[in-house]
């Protein structure tokens, strides 16, 4: 049984679809205009804390494409880092459970200004499925002031980039 499936699978050759392919220019164009906004407003590039305040990783699957060669986060001027003392931006996914409220604030607390928040996904926005929970608090608005949402359950990463890039750029100035 597990030959024949082998073999057929090895025959066939496989069954998802083929990635879509980027458009070089229209990214190479977003990297310049992420990376010339950042440099107006911080002088340097965006460092973005990801906090995962309670979910179903959906979220998190799709941010860490970011980092993928597909879409390589770096390329932009942004780049992730592990503590919120080094962090611009608090991006947070899923809803925020009462357990994690304090650690959220902990962290939003340790940011150097110019600082912002950033809720990804449907859950973090409002609860989402999980609305109405006892453990749930709500979205992130319940803890924190957002200054921008990425709506999607969960959204691509191109989402996520776009955002990113139209927070940066109206806070450029």
């Amino acid at each position: 049984m597990l030959w024949r499936r082998l073999f057929t699978t090895l025959r066939r050759g496989p069954a998802t679809l083929p990635a879509a392919r980027l458009d070089e220019v229209a990214m190479r164009q977003l990297a310049d205009r992420l990376e010339a906004a950042a440099q107006r407003r911080l002088g340097r590039s965006l460092a973005i804390r990801h906090l995962n305040a309670g979910g179903c990783n959906g979220c998190e699957l799709e941010i860490r494409m970011l980092t993928s060669i597909a879409y390589d986060l770096e390329r932009f001027g942004l780049r992730f880092v592990a503590s919120p003392r080094h962090a611009d931006v608090l991006l947070v996914t899923g809803p925020v459970t009462r357990t994690m409220q304090d650690p959220m604030l902990r962290a939003w607390n340790a940011m150097a200004e110019p600082k912002w928040v950033v809720a990804v996904g449907d859950c973090a926005i409002d609860g989402g499925v999980f609305k109405g929970s006892y453990a749930i608090a709500g979205g992130v608005e319940a803890v924190l002031a957002v200054d921008l949402v990425v709506r999607g359950c969960p959204p691509t990463p191109a989402q996520v980039l776009n955002g990113l890039r139209t927070l940066v750029e109206a806070n450029a100035g």
